[in-house]
């Protein structure tokens, strides 16, 4: 008698161990493994899309490795994914469940359009969104509380899912198309690549992340967040391991594994804050528009503000398609505090180009230097770019790593190269604004939109 068929709808979860929908999936049945390119998938940056294009290709290598295909269909997923299961006479799809607003909104389309039911098991958290709220039931606005509640809240074991024993079935598939072209020095993809540069983490730096993690002259960072994005690893493995270690460095990684899931908690239960404001008494701030702010936000896109600290990580961000967490909190409130424009406009640029583009972390870190977000009164913290660089790139190591105009300067003035003799190195411009006179006029604006 042959076995039933399920396909296993592969997203945001591009590894096949600790995969609690595969195992669920392959109980007793045949599994076809499949992945729907999704034109809005396409929609971002060069690097961002053929980062994903590595993964998945990565992970059609794995799956045939064991004896099965991927099968790769363009279209949307709501037509696509019924015409496969009519295909292959599928009794169930499996899926990794999708909190997120558009991911939601997909898998009640697909599901509507099924005649089979659609699974969902597990998901890209450890504890998936809405399990941990208060007592009374309300979800958490902030972060410590949270983190209490979660860490109290446990996590399963990793999921014993073994792609040797799944019986795959195979039908006919697509090919990946061509990385689009860019000039980006990107990460290994896929889940062998993840699983590597996370023991190397563990191995070589989580020891000293506690002190190093603001540090991005140390690039001491365990570089995690784009496997984490695709799902090329679990946070349930990862945070398996670091149960095993004692060290303050471990527990202050796991902290950073909690963010991801608060921020993650906090786009389920308020959708909206995914393109709006989750506190909306700044919405009516004003704003710098017109074609001087158009100039400045270019200036700062490509790294070109005269002010080292923020366009190291601006170019960073366009070479790797990653940037230092420290960083993207100084560039973001660069944008926002010193040339006052709205937090929308930056967060867009950020998904649109960072492999590691999660949509809850990128909106809600955006939101926290803005003043709008889970934080109950940071529309005061205006950060100093010089002093922000002086403290974590003492030496200036990371600015002339990114901005090599800067490289012969002394590490005295690196941060600060307008007090250099002769002014800023050839081909490095001046500030575009006045830290001091922009702080005061974004401390104006805030106090006035907030009434006070």
């Amino acid at each position: 008698m042959s076995l039933p068929v399920r396909v296993l709808w592969f997203r945001r979860d591009l590894r096949l161990r600790d995969h609690p929908a595969l195992l669920e999936a392959a109980e007793g049945a045949e599994v076809l493994a499949m992945f729907v390119l999704d034109p809005r998938l396409l929609d971002g940056g060069a690097p961002r899309v053929a980062y994903l294009l590595r993964a998945v290709r990565a992970l059609a290598e794995e799956v045939a490795e064991h004896g099965g295909i991927l099968v790769l269909r363009t279209g949307r997923p709501e037509q696509v994914v019924p015409a496969v299961v009519d295909e292959v006479g599928a009794d169930a799809v499996h899926i990794s469940a999708d909190f997120s607003p558009y991911g939601a909104s997909r898998d009640q389309r697909v599901a509507r359009a099924l005649t089979v039911p659609l699974v969902p098991t597990g998901s890209p958290y450890a504890v998936a969104p809405g399990r941990v709220t208060k007592p009374d039931g309300d979800p958490y606005q902030v972060f410590t509380p949270f983190f209490s509640a979660w860490r109290d809240h446990g996590w399963r074991a990793p999921a014993p899912s073994d792609p040797a024993a799944v019986s795959w079935r195979s039908a006919p598939s697509e090919e990946l198309p061509e990385e689009p072209a860019h000039e980006a020095t990107l990460p290994g993809a896929g889940e062998a690549a993840a699983r590597q540069r996370w023991q190397e983490f563990l191995d070589e730096d989580v020891q000293g992340y506690q002190e190093d993690r603001d540090r991005p002259d140390r690039d001491a960072t365990s570089r995690m967040s784009p496997h984490l994005k695709l799902g090329t690893i679990h946070p349930r493995t990862m945070l398996a391991d670091l149960g095993r270690l004692r060290s303050e460095g471990a527990q202050a990684y796991r902290r950073q594994l909690a963010w991801r899931e608060f921020y993650g908690a906090v786009l389920h239960f308020w959708p909206g804050s995914a393109h709006g404001y989750l506190h909306d008494e700044l919405a009516s701030m004003a704003f710098d528009t017109g074609a001087d702010a158009d100039t400045a936000f270019r200036a700062w896109q490509r790294g070109e503000t005269g002010y080292p600290i923020v366009d190291a990580g601006m170019r960073q961000l366009l070479q790797e398609g990653w940037m230092h967490n420290r960083v993207r909190m100084l560039a973001a409130s660069f944008l926002v505090k010193d040339l006052h424009q709205e937090w929308t406009r930056g967060a867009a640029h950020f998904m649109d180009h960072l492999i590691d583009g999660d949509l809850a972390n990128n909106q809600h870190g955006w939101q926290w230097v803005a003043g709008t977000g889970t934080d109950a009164a940071p529309y005061f913290r205006v950060f100093n770019p010089v002093l922000q660089g002086e403290k974590f790139d003492p030496d200036g190591t990371y600015v002339k790593r990114w901005v090599p105009e800067l490289a012969d300067l002394p590490a005295a003035v690196v941060h600060h190269p307008w007090d250099a003799d002769g002014g800023p190195p050839a081909g490095y411009p001046a500030p575009i604004v006045d830290h001091a006179e922009e702080r005061r006029e974004a401390l104006h604006r805030y106090h006035a939109a907030r009434g006070a």
